[in-house]
């Protein structure tokens, strides 16, 4: 039984976004909250922080001190009856933060698209972090679009949430997660699958080349799959939408309104070098991760 929550803090817009969502996260599990420091010498790829001198590390661990003391009292105002504990570990982020979250109910990091070299090497901490994680990680961005739509659930001040699933391989694990946030915020959980287009279809993207009903075939198929989880959560909202199209540019879109998208990580037999992070993780599940402007919950499954 897991008894914290942990979120990787560098003093990044990225990372404070990701501490603050592991706040309100852990107060909805009544769970404490866990503040980790990952300290390499010298800093790599960070934009704002302790000056980068040769052999300044006392500098820099004051610097990691006063930013987690920082980061954890505005928490602390924020929810006051919420435990935040500190800590700093001398180790590479990917490595410590997979450790971390071994130890948590989930690990909340801080995410940024491609492009700049800071911006790059946070993604990629993150990447390695979701390839090596067994408890589920959820990537935060800083900025986050006003709300085009109102909650579905007009009873919960929380938006959707999003699970994408694989109908030929659905994952209890993924769907368990997701079930659960839902229940938590008591909003919408729309569960998707999507299916990319084939060059052999018509013009009615809803059939095949064979031209049987796709649509209405992968509808049958969700409701089926849903069927017992809406038992087991009666007074849920659940939506099954079945799409045509890219899974990860559908998944992303429909992150646009929502307030978190789950997406899965299948476990491998065996691991395989960094090099292949990316195999590690999954083309839909990486694609969800760079474009989804809501927090992406990467959930390892077998």
């Amino acid at each position: 039984m897991y008894r914290h929550l942990t979120a990787g803090v560098d003093g990044s817009p990225e990372s404070l976004a990701a501490a603050a969502w592991a706040a309100d996260e852990a107060v909805l599990r009544r769970l404490s909250l866990h503040l980790v420091h990952a300290e390499v010498w010298p800093p790599i790829g960070r934009e704002t922080g302790p000056p980068q001198r040769a052999g300044d590390f006392e500098q820099q661990r004051r610097w990691s001190e006063e930013m987690l003391g920082e980061a954890a009292e505005a928490l602390r105002e924020r929810h006051p009856g919420l435990t935040v504990h500190v800590r700093t570990v001398a180790a590479r982020p990917p490595a410590a933060l997979a450790i971390e979250a071994g130890e948590a109910e989930l690990l909340a990091i801080g995410s940024r698209g491609p492009g700049r070299i800071a911006g790059f090497f946070l993604e990629s901490v993150g990447l390695a972090a979701v390839a090596c994680a067994e408890r589920p990680v959820v990537l935060v961005r800083a900025a986050r679009p006003p709300a085009g739509t109102p909650p579905r659930n007009r009873t919960s001040r929380y938006r959707d949430v999003v699970v994408g699933v694989d109908l030929d391989r659905a994952s209890e694990t993924l769907l368990g997660f997701a079930f659960d946030v839902a229940a938590r915020r008591d909003c919408t959980l729309r569960v998707v699958h999507s299916w990319p287009l084939s060059p052999a279809l018509d013009t009615d993207p809803s059939r095949d080349a064979d031209g049987r009903l796709v649509a209405a075939e992968v509808e049958h198929a969700l409701a089926g799959l849903l069927e017992p989880w809406r038992q087991q959560f009666p007074t849920l909202d659940v939506v099954g939408q079945a799409l045509v199209g890219p899974p990860g540019e559908q998944l992303a879109h429909c992150a646009a309104d929502a307030d978190l998208l789950v997406v899965g990580r299948r476990v491998r037999g065996s691991l395989l070098p960094d090099a292949l992070v990316g195999t590690r993780i999954g083309a839909v599940t990486r694609a969800v991760i760079h474009h989804s402007p809501a927090p992406v919950a990467v959930v390892a499954h077998a």
